[in-house]
């Protein structure tokens, strides 16, 4: 522990598993109390457990954060428990594999915005009143499948390429109250959500090999990032889409 985030508050959505999940642990290492806000209660309450095991402070609030009234609870929850909020990080989003454009379903498609970008506009929304006093940092994640095509997963790349303008737009209005708004756009990471997207162990591997550094990234490649732009280190930065995607987008 070297306390990079002592007495700071965070809430990580989708903390449950993969990404989120190595980002709270991270984060809680590094001294934050950390809010674990997902759909999956048994995933969120073992990562709950794993950063209790640790010495870490952590609990977790059941939330769809495609539902306002959730989004609400959760900062409610989180203040009344810890009386500020210095980081928000929106980590949750799914991925749901479709047709051809002309054949992908309102279903699909409203499902995957109402999650990866409605998702991240309301836990700015509820968040940010709660931060521009004292300043903070929120951290989107977003993907390089914002930056490129994207076929078989059309609204996921829409929603993705949302998020960066959504930071961008953020950093710019709130950047004077001392809030600082960035965006993480990885590519293959191993997590639960890339390889159940893929199909296929065989495709995922595929992936792999179309990466320069030679290997997928891990979760904690990307906590590691989010801790960054999270601590004090980061206070030049806002507004930023960092790719971390060990080169295979060039």
């Amino acid at each position: 522990m070297t306390d990079r985030l002592r007495d700071k508050v965070a809430i990580i959505t989708g903390g449950a598993t993969g990404i989120g999940r190595a980002a709270a642990r991270l984060f809680a290492g590094e001294g934050a109390k950390v809010v674990i806000a997902d759909r999956n209660a048994p995933a969120a309450e073992e990562t709950v457990g794993m950063i209790g095991e640790s010495g870490g402070s952590a609990f977790f609030v059941m939330t769809d954060v495609s539902k306002a009234s959730h989004v609400q609870n959760m900062v409610e929850k989180t203040l009344q428990a810890y009386g500020k909020l210095d980081i928000l990080v929106n980590d949750a989003g799914i991925l749901i594999r479709t047709p051809m454009l002309h054949e992908t379903s309102e279903l699909d498609w409203d499902l995957t915005l109402n999650t990866n970008i409605r998702g991240v506009f309301l836990c700015c929304k509820y968040a940010l009143p709660h931060m521009m006093e004292d300043g903070g940092s929120i951290i989107n994640v977003s993907s390089t499948s914002g930056i490129r095509g994207t076929p078989t997963q059309v609204p996921y790349g829409v929603s993705k390429a949302g998020v960066i303008q959504l930071t961008q737009t953020a950093a710019r209005e709130y950047g004077p109250y001392g809030i600082r708004v960035n965006a993480i756009v990885p590519g293959l990471i191993d997590s639960p959500q890339s390889r159940g997207s893929t199909g296929s162990t065989e495709v995922f591997e595929q992936r792999v090999t179309e990466i320069p550094v030679g290997r997928s990234g891990e979760p904690e490649d990307v906590a590691h990032l989010m801790l960054y732009l999270a601590s004090d280190e980061s206070s030049y930065m806002n507004g930023a889409a960092l790719v971390l995607d060990g080169g295979r987008t060039i």
